[in-house]
């Protein structure tokens, strides 16, 4: 039990994101013990998903390749992804803290009868064993979890945590291609159409800058000035759930405890209180500027840069400044 196993989340064969960061924490892992980095991906076409894993640094590439174009579904994933921690027997399987890594990794440990840690923050290997710092009780305290060593540790990685490694054109990996078993992608699910990505938004939970409007924009127009500053800095569009329950802007916008967790490099607040639902989706963030007419709002607690004013005026004048300094 020396190899690392990391999850390639694939969406129409290309690669996600987080599944590069996955392999950050993976390479800690594998430091020094003597296995192998091992990539494991499921789809339809995977000769360009495998590649860029080989030169992002995977030392092995394991795909399971299905017969026609593969949308993800749990069920037969996880039994695939079980038949991989069969036949390779790794001391770890990384996935990125996704919603579907996050699902699978839970189903996986369950279906291996291993332990799970998600949404981690520090990795570290001493010999066989395997210990990890994730958050607990809405980010107010963090928990070290170690893995007995007799079963793969099951764990996931936060997002923007564990820093991708670079491309390099030149590096090169075995590859094994197998093809899924057809008892494998038995499912009880059907996915007959998939939605498109917006491709001229940002997405809100991989985005380094996220722009949040809360109750105080008055309104679904008071999110204007907050998307125009979003826009301009190049950033996604966020909000509070009182924003999304009054029917301002829609929920797949929101932030918080019952909406999506980020962690961007910037967070801006804008007319947003800072209920501590709110802050359990945001409060990772490294820069949290908040903008509050009120002086007393509890989001100025948790704010590296505070501004106290109308927000009217205020975002305004910010977005003036980006585009003159970005022109």
């Amino acid at each position: 039990m020396t190899n690392i196993l990391f999850f390639v989340e694939l969406t129409n064969d290309a690669v996600e994101g987080i599944s590069w960061e996955a392999l950050a924490a993976a390479n800690v892992l594998a430091a020094g013990s003597g296995g192998a980095v091992i990539a494991v991906m499921i789809g339809h076409d995977l000769t360009a998903a495998a590649e860029a894993a080989a030169q992002r640094g995977a030392g092995a590439v394991h795909g399971f390749t299905t017969p026609e174009p593969f949308s993800y579904l749990l069920e037969p994933t996880a039994r695939i992804l079980a038949e991989a921690v069969r036949t390779h027997n790794p001391l770890a399987v990384v996935f990125g803290a996704s919603q579907r890594g996050l699902e699978l990794s839970a189903s996986l440990a369950a279906r291996i009868d291993a332990g799970l840690a998600a949404d981690c923050t520090e990795v570290a290997r001493d010999g066989a064993t395997i210990t990890v710092v994730r958050p607990a009780l809405v980010g107010n305290v963090s928990a070290r979890v170690t893995f007995a060593s007799d079963k793969p540790a099951v764990l996931s990685v936060r997002k923007r945590v564990f820093a991708a490694p670079a491309a390099d054109g030149t590096r090169t990996a075995p590859i094994t291609l197998t093809p899924a078993a057809p008892a494998s992608l038995a499912s009880r699910t059907v996915i007959e159409s998939l939605a498109p990505k917006n491709m001229e938004e940002v997405s809100l939970t991989d985005a380094r800058i996220v722009v949040s409007g809360g109750r105080a924009v008055g309104g679904a127009a008071g999110f204007a000035p907050v998307k125009a500053l979003a826009d301009a800095l190049g950033g996604a569009l966020g909000s509070s759930r009182a924003a999304v329950d009054a029917g301002w802007i829609p929920y797949a916008h929101q932030v918080g405890q019952t909406g999506k967790t980020v962690q961007p490099d910037v967070y801006i607040a804008c007319g947003i209180s800072g209920a501590i639902q709110h802050l359990a989706g945001m409060k990772s963030s490294k820069l949290i500027v908040a903008i509050n007419k009120d002086a007393e709002a509890p989001i100025f607690k948790f704010a590296h840069l505070g501004l106290v004013g109308d927000i009217n005026q205020i975002l305004p004048a910010i977005t003036a400044e980006v585009k003159k300094r970005v022109a």
